[in-house]
């Protein structure tokens, strides 16, 4: 980024000596070379050879002075170069898409919503918050999918969350599976900190991986992970596609405590939008990325071109004034 600037702007204090050039030339004009009695006879001599050239015996002083001003100011173009060096979070929110997220137990601004529809608000908030941190999201039900790669492009990775829909794989809740995907996608990455932030409301019932098995696999890859029980006990009303069906809540707590305690990460429970924004701003607060940054300013000096100008411009005027821009007396 270029920037104009003058190093040492109090020299413009000196432009108060031009209006004081300027009082003085007024106050005392050229002496006459020649005395005459009348002013008719000197109006018999002729009109002056430069007349049109008005004000130059000052303008010699007047101009040069002005730019010599100006370049003892010392304008400056800075270029500014800023260096940012992340020790960054890499992160994959695993999110669970299977049909009991369906279930209308949440609200945002006084509306009752799904319990997808609340984690996508607040997770999008989140992402928003941590714009130096790579971030993938895996979906799961019956099995994990990958809905985006890890990315620094959080407007594509939003819109790509945005497109996570119930129905896009087989139903069920592979806890284990999501867990083991996610940590495949972090393993070998170097970063400061690896997390898995996983959000569920169900019980793991598919998947060929049991999530404590899981959780020793991220443990040993160095990823944290942080589980969120979203939803509230009781029977719920889900749509499904022969109509509607009645379902009981499931939730498999010691599990997913087991989880974050073998991974060193923390669990949590969200029964409402508030508790779901308070467990990720704990999480944000606990991830936190280190950013150094190193602005170099490399500085080129203008005033050489002004103070040559202002000589030039002297000498030209003063041998002007004398030569063929004389006047006659």
């Amino acid at each position: 980024m270029d920037k104009f600037v003058f190093a040492d702007p109090w020299y413009f204090l000196l432009l108060l000596l031009v209006p004081a050039v300027l009082l003085l030339q007024g106050r005392h004009g050229a002496r006459a070379a020649v005395a005459f009695s009348s002013l008719h006879i000197a109006r018999q001599i002729g009109t002056p050879v430069r007349a049109s050239i008005s004000g130059l015996r000052f303008s010699w002083i007047l101009l040069p002075l002005t730019l010599t001003i100006f370049g003892m100011a010392r304008p400056q173009t800075l270029k500014v170069t800023e260096t940012i060096k992340e020790s960054g979070v890499e992160m994959i929110a695993a999110i669970d898409i299977s049909r009991s997220m369906l279930v209308e137990d949440f609200t945002v601004s006084g509306t009752r919503v799904t319990r997808l529809q609340a984690a996508k608000k607040v997770m999008r908030e989140f992402i928003q918050g941590r714009p130096h941190d790579r971030i993938g999201i895996v979906a799961f039900a019956g099995r994990p999918y990958l809905a985006s790669p890890l990315t620094l492009d959080h407007n594509w990775l939003l819109d790509s969350m945005e497109r996570v829909k119930i129905g896009i794989v087989e139903d069920g809740t592979a806890i284990g599976s999501a867990v083991a995907a996610s940590a495949r996608r972090l393993d070998k990455r170097e970063a400061a900190s690896k997390v898995v932030v996983l959000l569920t409301d169900g019980a793991n019932n598919s998947g060929n991986l049991t999530p404590r098995t899981a959780a020793q696999l991220a443990k040993t890859l160095g990823i944290k992970v942080y589980t969120i029980a979203v939803g509230t006990h009781g029977e719920h009303m889900i749509p499904m596609p022969s109509g509607t069906a009645v379902i009981r809540q499931e939730f498999d707590e010691d599990t997913l405590k087991d989880i974050a305690t073998i991974s060193e990460g923390a669990y949590f429970r969200a029964q409402d939008t508030s508790s779901l924004k308070r467990i990720f701003g704990i999480i944000d607060k606990l991830e936190k990325t280190e950013i150094s940054r190193h602005t170099s300013v490399e500085a080129k000096d203008l005033f050489p071109w002004l103070l040559g100008t202002a000589f030039f411009t002297g000498l030209f005027l003063f041998i002007a004034r004398d030569t063929f821009a004389r006047t006659l007396p």
